[in-house]
Parts: C-alpha cells; structure tokens; sequence
C-alpha cells in the first residue's frame, strides 16, 4: 500500500491480521472468510485487476461490462492469469455472462439496463425474500408485545431501506405494503383494536427513509480518506445528506457550524435548531455541526456563534 495514503498503524494491524490466523493452535489456516479483515485483504490482493477491463468490484465480488466486440475468453484469461500471480482462481460455478437488458443480482441488488438505456436497480428477491422473513419473525413471535416489536423491528427496516436508498423503491413490491399491512393487523389485535396507538405503533416499527433512484455518489479515481484531501473529502461526504442537513451544508462551506471544521466521514453530522424550537425549520435556524460539536453545546449550555467564530488559533480548535 502506499506510504502517502496507509497510515502506519494501518499497515501494521494489517500484517498482524495477515499472521493472527483464526486459532491459536492452527495459525496456517488464515483469516476467516467472513471476517471483518477478509474484504481488506482481497482488496489488497486484487488491487490492479481493475486495469484489465472496464469493471466494478466489491471485496471479490465483481463485475466486468463488456461490449458487443469483446472477447469475453480473452478477458477471462486475462483476470485468471492476474488470479493465478496471487494463488487464486475464478469460480467457475459463481461466473456467468449476461445480457445487461436480461439483468443480474449483485450485493443483494437486481441490476439491468432497460430497452431505453436506462440503468434500473432493485432489491433482488433473494434479498427481499431474507428480509421479508426477518420481519415475519418479530411480527409472528408471541414472546413480546407490540411495542417490542416496533422497537426490534425499527432498525431492521431503517437499514434495509438505507441500504437499497438509491434503488427504484417505489411500488408495493419495495415500499413493503403488503408487510406493513400484515403488522398493523398484528399490532392492531394486540392493542385491542386501538387503531391510533396500532398507527403510532407501525410508523415507528416502519420508518421511512427518503431515496434518490441513481443519485449516489461515488468516489474519484484513487481518492483515498487517507490522502489528505480535506476539501474534496467534506464536499463528498455532505452530498449524502438530503433535506434540510444538505442545505445548511452547502450554505456553510461543508463546514461545521460551531467550530468552523470541515465535516468528514469519521464523525455525523447534526441539524441545530438554533433557537431551541425544534418545530422552526426556517432557514436562518438551523445549523450543521459534527455530533460531538452538538452535544458539548446542549452538554455545556452555550450559544453557538457563526461559522468561524470559535475557528482554530495557532492551529488548535478554542471550544
């Protein structure tokens, strides 16, 4: 990896991972597939294969988009050749090439290319059928409540919605009716037939989250979070915010509202009502900071004062 851009103690938790292994008493047998290091190490081990046709890969999972003229043999023997350098091999059982307008899953997506060019990507079913029995389970278990319910099925829904934020998420199918139905009948019968604390109960079981069809953001060519980079860095990380964040982002630089530093993806960021009314969403109102800059301003009672006010002095923030 490169010195400008992999921190030191970045490369040595690496190695030590490289030399952990999975037992103690069998040290040979590697990191475990699975494992929280796993996608870093084939990141690492098939950094370059990118060079050998226009592609997108995730860990080692990947995509190779060929046209009409491609050879697609010549390109396999390409990334095996690239594989075999390094001790690996393509699955033979897991590679199939497809017509892009016919689709594919990847990642839990269905992705295709409609009549008119248009890219269209969907939740696959595989996914939606795991999820769907992930929900089923809470909503069928007759060990808790209601209210239980709502709250462990409250992240499950948020996060599958977030993960698939910028897929075509409209109709039944994805907007999840048919299940919410199936919870509100549920919630319904067991808060005898409240229907207002049944309605409270599935809004809060089922959050919803706003998604933009094909609006993600992706990264430059060999940025890396490590490079230094601060300006372009902040700009990227305030474009995946929406709303009202998006818009105080922008008109503060991408910078936080109480200590003036730009906002990275190591810390989230936090709308302020600066007059403490959480219902006045008035432009002049709101304020981003980072989440810790949130707190220590409830935490310590003060005021926030405007973007660079409380700026660093001789290169250390004054909080």
């Amino acid at each position: 990896m490169n010195n400008l851009i992999a921190p030191k103690n970045l490369k040595i938790g690496i190695f030590r991972c490289l030399k952990a292994g999975t037992n103690p008493e069998f040290p040979e047998q590697g990191t475990p597939q699975g494992g929280v290091v796993s996608p870093l190490l084939a990141n690492i081990a098939l950094n370059g294969i990118e060079e050998i046709h226009p592609s997108v890969r995730y860990a080692d999972d990947m995509v190779f988009f060929l046209k009409p003229k491609d050879d697609a043999n010549e390109i396999l023997g390409k990334i095996s050749q690239f594989l075999a350098a390094r001790g690996m091999n393509i699955s033979e059982k897991k590679t199939k090439i497809t017509a892009s307008t016919d689709g594919f899953d990847f990642l839990g997506w269905h992705i295709s290319v409609q009549s008119n060019g248009k890219f269209r990507c969907v939740p696959s079913v595989d996914n939606l059928k795991t999820f769907h029995r992930k929900v089923r389970a809470i909503v069928n278990c007759s060990n808790y409540g209601s209210k239980v319910k709502a709250e462990k099925l409250a992240p499950l829904v948020r996060g599958w919605r977030n993960y698939h934020r910028y897929c075509k998420m409209d109709g039944s199918r994805n907007s999840l009716y048919h299940i919410e139905t199936r919870a509100y009948k549920v919630f319904n019968k067991e808060s005898r037939n409240d229907r207002y604390s049944s309605k409270k109960l599935l809004d809060k079981a089922f959050p919803a989250v706003p998604y933009s069809e094909n609006k993600f953001v992706n990264v430059q060519g060999e940025k890396s979070p490590f490079d230094g980079d601060i300006t372009y860095w902040s700009e990227r990380n305030s474009k995946l915010y929406d709303g009202e964040t998006s818009k105080a982002l922008k008109q503060q630089n991408h910078a936080c509202g109480y200590c003036g530093l730009k906002m990275l993806s190591s810390e989230r960021v936090h709308l302020h009502h600066i007059d403490g009314n959480h219902d006045n969403w008035k432009k002049k109102n709101l304020l981003a900071t980072h989440e810790s800059c949130h707190d220590y301003h409830h935490m310590s009672k003060g005021k926030p004062q405007n973007i660079g006010s409380r700026m660093h002095r001789n290169g250390h923030v004054r909080i």
